[in-house]
């Protein structure tokens, strides 16, 4: 394989930037080049604790790349508009050395918030924007995309990034990233890490720097596997600040870069990015499912039932700030829809409305009218968990997108019940009632719906 990083680091040397020894690694990584001539990774995924320098490492390739090859377009992205002008100034400042003066005419440097634009005398240039939804769509020939904060990158995201690369010669794409938070939705970089460390990549970089698990907070040998910066470039007190300011979970992937177990999580994040299809509409027999907050501060609706093509659907039709509402919504749905079962989990909070329901005509042995109320114990719940993760693991359902069903996804870790587990949140501040309310639904159309004579009809469209 050859190696592209001595003559980047050539012109680096050039216009007064230096790396560090393991960014000259990282880099010959980066632009090492197959037989070919082409990268032989077009995809790389770094996770990096805060305070290491990874926008001064990659900002000083992308220059170096600006300058060897005339005309080259890079885009840089964060999700927030805050963090790609940052990134911006900090590049803007190097363009005012004398040393960059032959390439760069700093007044021709545009500023304009959401025109950030650092050009070069040889046609060369990197624009600088947040991923708002069609933000770069009409860019065309970008060599290398930059992508920041990569833990906040979703699918859809991306989706609109990509196309941007097709013409180009030899395009590369960065991701830039820390652990994400169980509320981030980091389904992308979930998934690229997930696949290298499994060995299931094709022309992938992945680069981690990260304490080892279970690592104490406290631990300065931590610090330094974490952060090959520390302490020379990054002092103490900067990674001291953190840990006062971070919640200890935040702290260990923010600082130290250590993932959350994510074996561990109740929901495969990468597949369930890929059961969204905003299309998913049920036909026939549906069961309906509900769930309160542990506070009851809000409560989620969900169905679930089958399509027209086999897959299952499902919905997230409610979910609302209180309680109060709930019994006689789910009662109008019952009329309307004529559910096989309305589901819910006594031992949860939704036992607080088990009594209401039934006397709205809602009810265990139901008669002539009333509707069927199918109640779960401890080990069925059990089943309905982990026949939900297996069917998204499976890709066997499709449901329509809704965030707050995103979120309690990211939010679910498992809770050992019995023999087996169960959904619960991984931390208090995570809601996961909308996820409990379409599993129970689930759960009552595969076990009362499949034996009801389908009625074709569409519900929700």
């Amino acid at each position: 394989m050859r190696d592209g990083f001595p003559s980047a680091q050539q012109v680096c040397g050039r216009i007064g930037i230096v790396f560090d020894p393991w960014q000259c690694g990282l880099n010959r990584c980066i632009l090492g080049k197959a037989r070919s001539g082409l990268y032989a990774a077009d995809t790389v995924l770094l996770s990096v604790p805060r305070q290491v320098g990874k926008t001064f490492d990659v900002g000083g390739l992308v220059f170096a790349d600006s300058i060897i090859n005339p005309g080259t377009t890079t885009v840089w992205t964060a999700h927030r508009f805050k963090v790609a002008r940052e990134s911006f100034n900090e590049m803007r400042s190097w363009a005012k050395s004398p040393l960059l003066g032959p390439h760069i005419d700093y007044d021709d440097i545009t500023t304009g918030a959401g025109n950030e634009c650092i050009p070069f005398r040889n046609g060369s240039r990197i624009v600088f924007a947040a991923r708002e939804r069609g933000a770069i769509r009409g860019f065309t020939k970008v060599r290398r995309l930059i992508l920041d904060e990569g833990q906040i990158l979703t699918e859809y995201a991306l989706s609109d990034l990509v196309p941007t690369m097709n013409q180009a010669a030899n395009p590369q794409i960065i991701i830039m990233c820390t652990p994400p938070k169980p509320t981030d939705p980091g389904e992308v970089v979930t998934r690229i890490r997930r696949e290298a460390l499994a060995g299931e990549s094709d022309g992938v970089l992945y680069m981690e720097m990260s304490a080892p698990p279970g690592s104490a907070p406290d631990d300065r040998a931590a610090w330094k596997k974490a952060n090959p910066s520390y302490p020379k470039r990054t002092p103490a007190r900067a990674i001291l600040r953190m840990k006062k300011l971070l919640s200890p979970a935040d702290f260990l992937r923010e600082a130290l870069g250590i993932w959350d177990d994510v074996a561990g999580g109740a929901i495969d994040l990468a597949r369930w990015g890929a059961c969204r299809d905003a299309d998913s509409a049920v036909s026939g027999t549906v069961a309906i499912g509900f769930s309160l907050a542990p506070d009851l501060s809000r409560a989620a609706i969900g169905v679930s039932g089958r399509r027209e093509d086999g897959l299952g659907h499902l919905e997230l039709v409610e979910y609302r700030p209180g309680t109060s509402w709930l019994p006689g919504r789910v009662q109008e749905m019952a009329a309307r829809w004529k559910p096989c079962a309305v589901v819910l989990n006594p031992s949860a909070a939704a036992g607080a409305v088990e009594k209401e329901l039934i006397e709205l005509g809602i009810k265990p042995k139901p008669g002539p009218g009333e509707h069927l109320l199918h109640v779960v114990g401890g080990r069925e719940w059990a089943q309905a968990c982990v026949a939900l993760s297996r069917d998204v693991g499976s890709s066997g359902l499709r449901f329509l997108p809704a965030q707050p069903l995103d979120d309690a996804a990211r939010g679910a870790a498992k809770r050992k019940l019995g023999d087996s587990w169960a959904f619960a949140p991984k931390d208090d501040g995570t809601d996961i009632c909308p996820l409990e309310a379409v599993t129970l639904a689930r759960h009552g159309f595969m076990t009362h719906g499949l034996a009801v004579p389908p009625d074709p009809f569409v519900l929700f469209g």
